[in-house]
């Protein structure tokens, strides 16, 4: 199998916490060829999409250290014909530049894309899960996307609770998550003015979601991969913060998914497999789902270590069967 994942920089990679390089070593311990490039690699030449992979030389002893393994990887630079490879696995960090979707646009039919390039291209940011249909709010907590400060003022200033998360369209991480009171008052203007005219060539999207009790004491991280659960953990905000994000200082819990949990991963599972959308990271606060994130989900570490599993290897197991499967199409 060869498997081409497009992602942020090999060097930037902190090997004792990163997600993707234990998926990487998965591949290259099964002696499958990996080749990492980055978005900015990509080009289109005589109508043939290719990019400037590095390509993991292999055939030696695979380190079972991430750290070892991370520092001792030796590559071989080479430009590549994108559609040869069998799976593409995006794990880029978002925002996702849509230009990327373009290029992978001529190759989609030819090799099997995670995420899907029409599932990235609907589900890439956070409107997604904004514009899932759930007219009962059973499943998501009441949320607006806006740029016009009026309207959004007037959804604080009508909202039945006193508090809302206020968070940019566009960012990760728990970075520029915050809580606004309606006590804040002119304050709440000026922060809304700021995010939405934070570029001074254009105008952005800020989201406003109703304020989930229980959000102080941090939420539920769960992965999903081909529709289904395949782990969780709980994440648990650091003391002054309500960001449960771990790369904002918080921390992890073992967690065990309740029935309530598992009947709304059947149901958002669906729509994902649907949208293409195969392998993907829910965040959830008292049962009501908040985000979902289709670019680069980590917490693979922090369950692994929670759970004694390794999910690496059922998501490799499931491109072996995804390929395996298309190979007897052909």
């Amino acid at each position: 199998m060869k498997v081409c994942f497009i992602m942020y920089p090999w060097e930037t990679i902190k090997p004792k916490q990163d997600s993707t390089i234990r998926i990487v070593h998965e591949c290259v311990q099964r002696g499958h060829e990996v080749a990492i490039t980055s978005p900015q690699n990509l080009t289109i030449r005589d109508s043939v999409t290719l990019s400037n992979c590095q390509t993991i030389i292999g055939g030696g002893k695979v380190s079972n250290s991430m750290t070892s393994f991370h520092q001792s990887v030796q590559f071989e630079k080479s430009m590549r014909v994108l559609k040869d490879f069998d799976v593409i696995f995006m794990r880029d960090n978002p925002p996702l530049d849509p230009f990327v979707l373009n290029f992978l646009d001529s190759i989609k039919d030819d090799t099997f894309i995670l995420n899907s390039v029409n599932g990235l291209r609907e589900a890439n940011n956070k409107i997604y899960t904004a514009a899932y249909y759930d007219p009962n709010k059973e499943i998501i907590p009441a949320t607006f996307v806006s740029k016009n400060v009026d309207y959004l003022l007037s959804v604080i200033k009508n909202s039945e609770k006193d508090k809302m998360i206020m968070k940019p369209l566009d960012g990760y991480g728990g970075r520029g998550v915050i809580v606004v009171e309606k006590s804040s008052g002119d304050n709440i203007k000026s922060l809304l003015e700021f995010y939405i005219n934070k570029s001074k060539t254009e105008s952005n999207y800020v989201i406003l979601q109703e304020y989930v009790d229980g959000a102080e004491k941090g939420d539920v991280r769960v992965l999903m991969l081909n529709g289904k659960p395949i782990g969780a953990l709980r994440r648990v905000p650091a003391v002054g913060d309500m960001r449960s994000n771990i790369s904002a200082g918080g921390s992890v819990e073992r967690y065990k998914l309740t029935k309530q949990d598992r009947a709304m991963c059947e149901t958002i599972g669906k729509k994902l497999v649907k949208d293409g959308i195969y392998f993907a990271g829910l965040d959830i606060i008292s049962g009501k789902l908040i985000e979902i994130n289709v670019l680069s989900p980590g917490t693979i570490v922090d369950i692994n270590k929670l759970n004694n599993v390794r999910i690496q290897e059922d998501i490799v197991d499931y491109l072996e069967e995804v390929v395996a499967e298309r190979e007897l199409k052909k």
